[in-house]
Order: structure tokens, then sequence, then C-alpha cells
């Protein structure tokens, strides 16, 4: 076998390695703009998103102050959007929306910001801030663009985000009650529609305010039981008038007919079940 000297194994080794490269390794290497911009519109086309993000951002130097700048810069970022890559998107479309505010694509880089913000929100249970910051923006949105077509999914995004808001608010209430701190429940509960009356929870809200009074004033000692019926009957007066047919109703009526028992006889006995604690 012939022997290689190391210059001629080294040339050997970088040939190999350029014949392994695929063509769009090639290309992503390359300064070829034409090429890489109708490549990576192609690449786009075809939902190969990763592949034509790649592309768009290695022209995106190359291309600043020409004609197709705000297409590679927009595209770049719509790709990173639909690979689902959103916290890198939304720098994309933030950077967008600063640098070309005029650009045809500047409404939609909006809005496909505001929707990479809103997957970057939490559930309920969690910190709710970004939640917070992705409403702040959308409002905004919605009353710099009247009749944008994106409006409708704007709207529904709110109504959702807003809903997570008010079942954390619920929630942190009803966990009073769920511990039996039940003067704390009510309190907490009645200041969740002090704060927001919309609360889409209004219902739940109310049935556990009263329920919280109901439990509150049984296991009280019988001095102390008129006064918490009665607050019960104020509660559970407030949830018929605005719930009537609610599936909550059957419950509350018993627990109605007990408390006006109980009222009847001027809380001169102690009630069935209650406690001896002094609460």
């Amino acid at each position: 076998m012939k022997k290689l000297y190391p210059a001629a194994v080294l040339v050997c080794a970088i040939m190999m390695a350029f014949s392994c490269k695929t063509k769009y390794e090639l290309l992503l290497a390359s300064n070829d703009l034409d090429a890489k911009y109708s490549k990576a519109m192609e690449l786009f086309d075809k939902k190969k998103y990763q592949k034509a993000a790649q592309l768009f951002e290695s022209m995106a130097i190359f291309t600043s102050g020409s004609e197709r700048d705000d297409t590679v810069q927009f595209y770049w970022g719509l790709s990173n959007y639909r690979n689902k890559e959103y916290f890198t998107a939304e720098s994309n479309f933030a950077r967008f929306i600063q640098n070309y505010p005029r650009s045809s694509f500047a409404p939609d880089a909006e809005f496909y910001r505001l929707d990479c913000l809103y997957r970057a929100t939490y559930r309920w249970e969690l910190d709710q801030v970004p939640t917070r910051t992705c409403m702040s923006a959308i409002a905004e949105y919605m009353r710099e663009h009247p009749g944008d077509p994106h409006l409708t999914a704007c709207d529904a995004m709110m109504r959702d985000l807003q809903e997570r808001l008010d079942r954390k608010d619920f929630e942190a209430g009803k966990l009073y009650y769920d511990m039996e701190y039940y003067p704390s429940a009510r309190v907490k509960l009645r200041n969740v529609l002090k704060t927001n009356a919309d609360n889409v929870y209004r219902e739940d809200v109310l049935y556990y305010t009263a329920m919280a009074s109901y439990k509150y004033a049984k296991m009280s000692v019988w001095q102390k039981q008129r006064e918490r019926y009665l607050g019960f009957v104020d509660d559970y007066l407030n949830f018929v008038g605005e719930y009537p047919e609610s599936k909550y109703r059957s419950e509350l009526d018993g627990h109605y007919r007990r408390a006006q028992k109980v009222l009847g006889r001027g809380g001169e006995e102690e009630s069935e079940d209650s406690s001896v604690e002094n609460n």
C-alpha cells in the first residue's frame, strides 16, 4: 500500500469532510444570499420550519438595510413560531416591531408576539405575573387596532387569562374553607367579589361564602349562634337572589330551614351538633 505523507492525509480528511456535508449544510455555510432566500422560503412552504429558521437567521445580518430585510426578519420569527420555539419567536417579533414599525408585516408580528406571550403563561396554580403582562399587552393591542382581524383571537385569549386569575382568587378563598377556617374563608371569599364582581366563579364564591357562614354558626356555642346564623341567612338570600336555579340550591335550602329553626328558638338552646368551643 502506498504510504501517505501527513499533508496528503490532511487534504484527504478535508475532502472527506466536505463530501459528507449535505447540500443544506453547504448552503447554510455559503454567502449566496439569493440561493439561501429561495431555499428558506421553499423549506418554510414545506413546513420544515427549523431548517428555514436557520437559513433566515444566517441571512439576517447580511440583508440589513436591503429590500428583503424586513421579510427575512419576519419569516425568521415566523419560522420559530411555527416550530413552537415561542420564547425565541417572541424575541424575534419584539425586535421586528421595534425596527420595522411601518412594515406591512408589523401588524401580524405584533399579534404573533402576543400569542407567544400567551403561550408562555402558566396554569392558574402557578405564578400569574406572566398572565398579567400578557393581558396588558393584549389590551394595548386591542385599543390600537380596532377592527383588526386578530381581535377575535385576542378576545378569546383575554377571556382565558382572566379565567385563570378568577380561578386563582376563588381557590385562595376556598383553601381557607377546606382548612375549616370558616370566618377567614368568608372574609376572603367576600373580598374576591369586592375586587372583581364579574369573577366567572361568582356562583361558587357565593356558595362557599354561605357555606362558611353556616358551618361557622353551626359549630359555635349557642350564645353566639343567633348572630352567626343571621349572617348565614344574609348570605343565603344573596345567593338565591342571584342563582335561584343553581345546582347548590337544594343543599342551601336545607341549611336555611335548619337555621330558621334555630333562630325561631331565639338562640335559647344549643343546636344539635354544635361544638362546645366558644368560637
